[in-house]
């Protein structure tokens, strides 16, 4: 397993959001949205919500950094549930203030959580957005990782945890736990991406297209999925395609089965794809299909398993796709890779 690999697929997360006073309002309730999101999306399928949401604090109540009061705020707890992610946001100004209550108060709290944190086993993870870095470095629970946060706190961080690895220019870092963000919108990145490992790639670019923004990474980053390739749109009936595609691209596709999915002609919805997606709809499905067939060869399965699954007509037409879209050696060297 990657070392950045989550291991709460098919879980529910606990997702608890520690909010102190003055709390940058963008940076978790931007990443809360997104998550909601991922909940309403899967409900709609009849499948559960794979988030619950809590909002903790050293007090019950906090007045936001632009003035909103979040009020009814859960005390921190002693324990943290298996399959918890704790997300961490920043604060106004040019350095943390370690000499607030509050603040001395989560750093205490998170130092007792260290043990559970760091443990990968159970399905824990730490997200920090922005300066929420700082209350993590203070806590002694970034050494030896590779971190990021907002330009501004890079110094800052690095005095607080000089055992961590910063990197300087990216929208988002993972390594082992702990997931870090540059700071405010970057959250929704991040939380995006996180969505994208736990529920997989088709539901993380509906959020997305629900929310509207478009799936980031920063430079050096791996190659975005296939599923989210060419979704940085806004066209709601080229978006219902490809979340049809991508949910069952097992199924009898044709330019026709599309159109009527998109309630347009198989010519408008050419046009329509080449315009918003900067790809035709059947060169669409078969990218669609090859990862598909890509993740059931990593899984183990057979070439032959693999392209049924993933709705190829045989070996030969899966194949033909794979020299299509450049993937290196053959199917069945993927196959034995994942060995």
């Amino acid at each position: 397993m990657r070392r950045d690999a989550l291991v709460t697929q098919g879980l529910t997360v606990e997702v608890l959001f520690l909010i102190l006073p003055n709390t940058l309002l963008q940076d978790w309730a931007g990443p809360a949205e997104a998550f909601r999101i991922a909940n309403q999306a899967q409900a709609l399928q009849g499948h559960p919500a794979p988030f619950r949401l809590r909002f903790a604090g050293p007090e019950a109540q906090a007045r936001s950094s632009v003035g909103a009061l979040i009020s009814g705020l859960e005390p921190l707890p002693r324990q943290l549930n298996k399959n918890s992610w704790v997300v961490l946001s920043g604060m106004p100004g040019t350095c943390l203030d370690l000499n607030e209550a509050a603040v001395k108060a989560s750093i205490a709290w998170l130092r007792t959580q260290q043990e559970s944190l760091l443990r990968q086993t159970e399905g824990r993870r730490l997200i920090t957005i922005c300066a929420g870095a700082l209350l993590a470095a203070h806590a002694g629970l970034l050494r030896g990782l590779r971190v990021t946060t907002h330009h501004q706190h890079m110094d800052e961080l690095q005095q607080a945890a000089p055992q961590c690895c910063l990197v300087a220019n990216r929208v988002f870092v993972q390594d082992g736990p702990v997931s870090s963000s540059a700071g405010i919108t970057t959250g929704i990145d991040l939380a995006l991406h996180l969505i994208s490992q736990h529920c997989g790639p088709a539901l993380a670019a509906q959020v997305a297209q629900t929310m509207v923004v478009a799936m980031r990474r920063g430079l050096g980053d791996p190659e975005l999925s296939a599923f989210l390739h060419h979704r940085n749109h806004l066209h709601a009936a080229v978006h219902r395609v490809q979340d049809a595609v991508s949910q069952n691209p097992q199924a009898s596709w044709d330019l026709s089965r599309m159109a009527e999915v998109a309630h347009t002609s198989p010519r408008h919805l050419s046009r329509l794809f080449a315009q918003h997606a900067g790809v035709a709809p059947l060169h669409y499905l078969r990218r669609i299909r090859l990862a598909t067939a890509e993740l059931a060869l990593q899984s183990g399965q057979s070439v032959t398993r693999a392209a049924e699954s993933a709705g190829f007509s045989s070996d030969t037409q899966l194949r033909r796709a794979w020299l299509e879209f450049g993937r290196p050696e053959s199917p069945s060297s993927a196959r034995q890779s994942s060995h």
